[in-house]
């Protein structure tokens, strides 16, 4: 299976690949984002360590039980051959109502086809109250015209 664009990356592909990952994530779609990466993708999360697909799905599912309305923006950071580093930030609730801005980095290390073999990210969250939210679109894609991490000084 390939997943274009493939390594190495140019600033042009890296950030293509990036905005990709953008929108699957913003799907909200466990299954769908998990055929980003390899059968046996290693990941660090946070604290928390996974090797492959199912264990991929298993903690999406949850972490989009628990992380209501999320809204995510990637921005490339850096890349070189079949690496790429992204910073990130996201909005969501939780069930109590209470607002967060997620902000963290990921390096990711992809295969010749284009799947994730690696990715290690690292997050922070900050409470935040509604009126501070920035990320105001619909449920799944970022629109092309919303500005971007850079854009709003994040």
């Amino acid at each position: 299976m390939s997943r274009p664009p493939l390594p190495p990356f140019t600033a042009e592909t890296a950030a293509q690949k990036a905005r990709l990952a953008e929108d699957a994530w913003n799907s909200r779609d466990p299954e769908r984002v998990a055929l980003a990466y390899t059968q046996e993708s290693q990941w660090r999360n946070r604290s928390k360590f996974l090797t492959g697909r199912p264990a991929i799905e298993a903690f999406l599912a949850a972490k989009w039980q628990r992380e209501l309305d999320y809204r995510l923006i990637k921005e490339v950071w850096a890349f070189a051959g079949n690496r790429i580093a992204v910073r990130f930030a996201y909005e969501w609730h939780d069930i109590a109502g209470a607002w967060f801005r997620s902000y963290g980095n990921e390096n990711w290390e992809f295969t010749g086809e284009g799947l994730m073999q690696r990715r290690i990210a690292s997050i922070n969250d900050l409470p935040i109250a509604e009126a501070e939210r920035k990320f105001h679109w619909p449920a799944g894609r970022r629109p092309d015209d919303h500005p971007g991490l850079s854009e709003l000084g994040l």
